[in-house]
């Protein structure tokens, strides 16, 4: 029920480098010329060069490995084993194959879509004063108050009224139809909850619906495209919004996202795209 958010452009093209920068080198391994003094070492007189072993071991490190001499005998060992297996692709032509050649292209140009993302990062940091300008207007949008909500989700109007009708009577439970007739996987199976939140977070007329609650009292039949909706309204307290410094680091790169994709449009608009 909540919006979906934006393509988080910079988690994107990060998550892309790191699983594609491995695929370029170890296929084009054969391909990459190195001097002996970089070279750890060869195989079948193709060297592999110290800056492979470093590339390896920093990525490793990014995911919490600590540098050491057992991580650094396993990445030789790897690139070994992959420039063993990638020198014996080549004699079978498997590198020449169509597929295999636009597979190389697409990690080429991820690589090099990382790297331009990572140097527009650092050539384009985000202002203070525009991380505090979302800051403030983040808790403008958030208001003053949040809603704990439930709700019941079904496909057609005429469902929606009969589960009315069916919380009118005398001991029914609000959470009890919920887990028999919602259609919601999130929520249905604790009773429709969808905890304490704010409107804004909901799609419309969902959003809005809450607002016109009282506390404890059930909306009509409310249609979004996920269906038709019975919400229920079950408490209100104060909302208390983190201070800034705790969501600065957040807000910073959601800003950066959203810089990275102006970018892109901007790339996309002066390219001749036919």
């Amino acid at each position: 029920m909540l919006k979906p958010s934006n393509i988080a452009a910079l988690a994107i093209l990060a998550a892309i480098t790191a699983n594609t920068v491995n695929a370029v080198e170890n296929t084009a391994a054969s391909k990459v010329p190195a001097t002996d003094d970089n070279a750890v070492t060869t195989v079948n007189k193709t060297p592999i060069p110290q800056a492979r072993i470093e590339l390896r071991v920093k990525a490793a490190a990014q995911q919490g490995q600590q540098d050491s001499p057992d991580l650094r005998k396993a990445v030789r060992d790897d690139l070994i084993n992959l420039e063993v297996i990638s020198q014996e692709a080549t004699k079978k032509g498997l590198g020449s194959q169509p597929e295999f050649v636009q597979q190389i292209e697409l990690a080429r140009q991820s690589t090099l879509a990382g790297a331009y993302v990572q140097d527009f990062v650092k050539t384009h940091p985000i202002a203070e004063e525009a991380i505090k300008k979302e800051y403030d207007n983040l808790k403008a949008h958030l208001g003053s108050k949040e809603y704990k909500v439930e709700h019941i989700l079904v496909d057609s109007e005429k469902e929606a009224q009969a589960i009315i009708a069916e919380l009118k009577k005398k001991g029914s439970k609000f959470d009890k139809i919920a887990q028999k007739s919602s259609k919601d996987p999130g929520s249905k199976d604790k009773g429709g909850d969808l905890g304490w939140t704010v409107p804004s977070n909901f799609v419309q007329p969902f959003g809005d619906a809450i607002l016109k609650l009282a506390k404890g009292e059930t909306s009509a039949p409310v249609q979004t495209q996920f269906g038709w909706h019975i919400i229920k309204l079950e408490d209100i307290r104060d909302l208390k919004a983190p201070a800034f410094d705790e969501v600065k680091a957040n807000l910073e790169r959601r800003l950066q996202q959203q810089s990275i994709q102006d970018e892109i449009k901007k790339l996309r608009a002066n390219a001749d795209i036919k």
